[in-house]
């Protein structure tokens, strides 16, 4: 278990309203707006909100037609996933430039580790200030920064002022910030051990602090101790940045099944690019490769396969990725609604042998080199493999 440093500082980054703030920066007539990022088809969902369809009743992971209801005059524009990745790894740059630990939660947010850095970088209140301005300054957007000694703290400051907040919680602040907080804040309730929690009479933090561990442990076994932590705002975890992850991936929910297998091909090379692309970034390799497919009914399969050696080249990686898909798709292709890919068995050091032939490598390198210029002076859509490119 990690042990406890005094005068830790965390920071949470957030991009607010990520993906209905990116259509309103590419497109200036729809700010002020209600903008639901989605699908409008019948079985559609809400992708993101903005803060003005907020407002009504709108949430993200709502179905489109109850979002619908509740503002009838709101835009909604159909995702554009590309364009969202292309700019959250451009704030990703920023972050690492702050800190070579740096946690990624999502396309939209990541931890920043800053303990031991002030000489360097200044008070961490001031690094949280740079990180949003430079955020606002090179991308046009807004982020939401939390400062706190752990992980969890970070993650709930950063939610208390949004949009465009910045709040800091210090070792005295934990209980006037944490105990009114509803328990589905906690890391690790979801709406299962919520209505539980209500069932037993717990509401709120402050609830579940009035029980000593060894009660929790009684009531909710190990996850008695965690939820016993979490109530007095203590979180050992340390932030994990992508070269000490065991794996790296990129996925996506599609509005709606995708009945056609070219499509969901086409998708899946995407997420090989932005994986390889990740991989190179970091100095990193992979020797594993595993699909996720989902379908309609939400039922879940993995397929994997591993490769001689670790590679960061695109080209080895979808090799492999169209591999697997096509055996999959070989057996009975059925509509889709998410994809995704990982890398894993993360290698770092010296690399030993070859996928390809020299000449052949040499080519696929400088085939990623160039593109990895292009793309990062022009944008990731600028440029892409045709998902016939085996």
């Amino acid at each position: 278990m990690a042990q406890r440093v005094e005068g830790r500082r965390v920071l949470h980054v957030d991009m607010d309203a990520f993906y209905a703030s990116v259509e309103m920066l590419d497109f200036p007539e729809l700010r002020g707006k209600p903008l639901l990022v989605g699908s409008d088809r019948p079985r559609g969902v809400v992708a993101a909100a903005s803060y003005e369809a907020r407002k009504f009743g709108c949430r993200s992971a709502q179905p489109m037609a109850v979002a619908k209801r509740h503002c009838p005059s709101a835009v909604v524009v159909f995702p554009r996933m590309a364009r969202y990745q292309e700019m959250s790894e451009r704030v990703f740059a920023i972050l690492e430039s702050f800190s070579p630990l740096v946690e990624p939660l999502s396309i939209d947010e990541a931890f920043l580790e800053l303990t031991g850095t002030e000489r360097l970088l200044g008070p961490a209140p001031e690094v949280a200030r740079a990180i949003k301005d430079r955020v606002r300054g090179e991308t046009g957007l807004t982020a939401s920064v939390g400062v706190a000694p752990n992980k969890f703290l970070a993650k709930i400051a950063s939610d208390l002022e949004k949009p465009d907040g910045l709040v800091v919680v210090e070792e005295g602040d934990v209980d006037r910030v944490l105990l009114p907080l509803p328990v589905e804040r906690l890391w690790g309730v979801g709406p299962k051990t919520a209505a539980r929690l209500h069932e037993m009479g717990f509401h709120r933090v402050g609830d579940l602090r009035a029980l000593d561990e060894a009660r929790l442990r009684e009531r909710f076994g190990e996850a008695g101790a965690h939820f016993f932590l979490l109530c007095r705002g203590r979180d050992e975890r340390p932030v994990v940045p992508v070269g000490e992850a065991k794996s790296l991936g990129s996925e996506n929910t599609f509005e709606e099944d995708v009945e056609d297998p070219a499509e969901v091909r086409a998708v899946l090379l995407e997420h090989v690019e932005t994986v390889a692309r990740r991989l190179r970034r970091h100095g990193l390799r992979a020797r594993g490769v595993s699909l996720k497919i989902r379908y309609g009914k939400f039922e879940t399969i993995t397929r994997a396969a591993t490769l001689p050696e670790g590679t960061d080249v695109t080209a080895a990686l979808w090799k492999c990725a169209a591999s697997i898909f096509d055996r999959w798709a070989g057996e009975g292709f059925r509509p889709v609604r998410l994809i995704g890919m990982t890398a894993g068995h993360i290698e770092t050091g010296p690399r030993q042998g070859s996928l390809f032939p020299d000449t052949e490598e040499r080519r696929q390198k400088r085939l990623d080199e160039a593109l990895d210029e292009i793309q990062a002076r022009f944008g990731t859509r600028t440029i892409h493999r045709g998902p016939g490119s085996d």
